[in-house]
């Protein structure tokens, strides 16, 4: 409690740190002055033999010195740094203000002050402001040891909440190298409780005041039960203070095993504010558990969610079907450890490739698939690459589609796009017309699976989204590169689209298109600007810079098509859309066939503008 109390105090005290480092110096060089003439005279004389003026040229030095290691910077210095550069400082200013002060008592006469005194003086009063910040140095780091455990540097930490989670927090990073300097609390209650011997403070509010007071590092909001309203608020009070913000994990974190202690960085889902997804879960795990669930692109960003999500109902296998080598072994790594006892079937297999998919789909008998794999880069489809959009989006959606009713599926359901809506791209053209190609299939008649689409927007952390490119602009500090300043886009985060997904196939008829409440659209110029705050900069040091809007890429997304109209369900976060049912796709397998020599762009494009009459490109 000692230590604590002492490194409160120094914490108080270091908005005064450059003052009393002067105030600290003058006391030393002064003493450096009298330890000189103890020196030079001796115990019978040091006193007696000073002349009547010598209180004068001592203070007259002492101001001296002052504005020399004003001059070089000398009280910037921390002293719990001290090191090399700070003794070669010191080093030149006792050499200038000792030369200075000893020429100009010569050149006034004041013969009665000893040369010797004169000369030795800067020697000592170095040794003794070394002495000074060395000392300082080593009882910092014994106090910090004996706070955290550990003699580096201490993370200074103030905490947003005041709960059970920042209680548990102060016991689990104690010995981490952190430490809790305080707490803020908006609870008139708790203001000057103490929570395991650390103060409330204040409200989240004067969060940029305690910081600057105490010398903080890193803001952490504890803060995991609280609404994303609240959260949010929190977030953007912390940002207020240009530190690092960090986070403990989120509720459904910490129920899926997280600790309290972990905290991490602010990842963009922690800015949307929106509410936790609630699920029928009854009726979810009534489609799941016990069946066997067909994923293709399983170890995708949003294949490999839903292996997750599925895992958790009691399916009675999974079957892992991925073109990726790497990427179905990454998933099912992860899944064997996660689920030991879930048995899974991994199955290296292309969609496009129609005699496997009915091998497959004959052999594992699968009662619900989640069709998730797809090329989703729009750039990239964009350019040189249309043909294999097409052939992989829609003709290996139709393709699995096929099999699917053919081997009796109870339900297929394709992940879309909201992209696919009014498409001004090749890549959300082909995944329109993949949506196109299963109504056309349901409508045919003959099969009794449900065949059903989910369209959402952009999801946070999936591969070939901003979020990764924007962290690794700003950790070598700049500039973030966003196309346009006015371009907008849906975000949801990957669980919580893995959620809904699951949600829609549960509740689901066939030939629908569900639409996921994708919350407001967000401007991704002000994503960006808030990715740079979390991590403790402003716009003025990490600059924005616009590169234009790249091939296909519109200013803003829909989620519905003008022409569409949509009912509800039961569900708030799913509606239903309905949709023109576009040009007859009845011979798409054919064409596509046919066409295995036509790469051309201009081909590709004018069969889409055929298949989906709103494509505009």
């Amino acid at each position: 409690m000692a230590w604590q109390q002492l490194d409160g105090f120094l914490t108080r005290i270091r908005p005064w740190r450059q003052p009393l480092s002067l105030l600290l110096d003058a006391c030393v060089i002064a003493a450096a002055w009298n330890i000189t003439y103890l020196f030079r005279l001796g115990f019978e004389r040091w006193i007696s033999a000073r002349p009547g003026y010598d209180g004068w040229v001592l203070l007259g030095l002492v101001a001296l010195y002052l504005a020399v290691f004003m001059l070089l910077g000398v009280p910037r210095g921390m002293w719990r740094f001290s090191g090399f550069g700070e003794v070669k400082r010191l080093t030149m200013a006792c050499f200038i203000a000792g030369v200075v002060g000893a020429v100009v008592v010569l050149m006034v006469q004041l013969t009665k002050v000893p040369r010797a005194v004169l000369a030795l003086h800067p020697v000592v009063s170095l040794m003794g402001l070394c002495m000074v910040r060395i000392a300082y140095r080593m009882l910092y780091e014994h106090m910090r040891g004996r706070i955290t455990g550990s003699s580096q540097e201490t993370r200074r930490a103030l905490v947003m909440g005041a709960g059970d989670a920042a209680r548990l927090l102060i016991v689990g990073v104690q010995h981490q190298g952190w430490v809790v300097v305080g707490l803020l609390d908006d609870d008139p209650a708790k203001r000057g409780a103490r929570v395991n011997g650390v103060p409330v403070l204040g409200p989240l509010d004067s969060a940029t005041h305690w910081a600057a007071l105490h010398g903080i590092s890193h803001v952490v909001v504890a803060m995991p039960s609280a609404s994303g309203s609240e959260r949010r608020r929190a977030l953007d009070l912390a940002a207020q203070t240009h530190l690092p913000v960090l986070t403990v994990p989120s509720a459904e974190e910490l129920r899926e095993g997280r600790k309290v202690a972990n905290v991490r960085d602010i990842e963009p889902e922690d800015l949307l504010g929106r509410e936790p997804v609630v699920l029928d879960e009854g009726g979810i795990s009534g489609t799941l558990s016990g069946k066997t669930v067909l994923i293709t692109g399983a170890g995708g960003s949003i294949g490999s969610e839903l292996c997750r999500q599925v895992a958790r109902y009691g399916p009675s296998r999974i079957v892992l079907y991925e073109l990726s080598e790497f990427a179905l072994y990454s998933i099912e790594q992860e899944l064997s450890e996660t689920f030991p006892h879930l048995p899974l079937v991994r199955l290296i297999g292309d969609v496009k490739d129609a005699e496997h998919l009915r091998l497959t789909f004959e052999r594992y008998k699968p009662q619900v698939v989640f069709h998730a794999a797809a090329y989703k880069h729009v750039p990239l489809m964009e350019e040189e690459n249309a043909w294999a959009a097409l052939r992989n989006n829609t003709l290996g959606t139709y393709l699995a589609a096929k099999a699917a009713g053919e081997a009796g599926v109870e339900r297929f359901v394709l992940i879309s796009t909201d992209k696919a809506v009014n498409p001004t791209n090749v890549m959300g053209a082909t995944k329109r017309a993949a949506e196109i190609a299963i109504s056309q299939l349901a409508a045919q008649g003959g099969f009794r699976t449900r065949f059903m689409a989910v369209r959402f927007g952009n999801v946070l952390g999936s591969s070939g989204s901003v979020i990764p490119k924007f962290k690794e602009q700003i950790a070598k500090g700049g500039p973030v590169t966003v196309t346009h300043p006015e371009i907008t886009r849906y975000f949801m985060t990957i669980p919580e689209a893995a959620r809904l997904v699951l949600q829609a196939a549960a509740i689901g008829e066939t030939g629908q298109v569900y639409v996921l409440d994708m919350g407001e659209p967000v401007k991704i110029v002000d994503l960006a600007r808030d990715m740079i705050r979390m991590a403790g900069h402003t716009v003025d040091e990490i600059s924005i810079s616009f590169s234009g809007l790249r091939p296909g890429e519109k200013l803003y997304e829909e989620l519905l098509a003008d022409a569409d109209s949509t009912l509800p369900t039961q569900h708030p976060r799913l509606r239903i859309a309905r949709l023109n049912q576009g040009a007859a796709l009845g011979d798409v397998g054919e064409w596509l066939a046919s066409a295995a020599h036509e790469h051309g762009d201009l081909v590709i494009r004018d069969r889409l503008r055929a298949l989906v009459p709103e494509f505009s490109a």
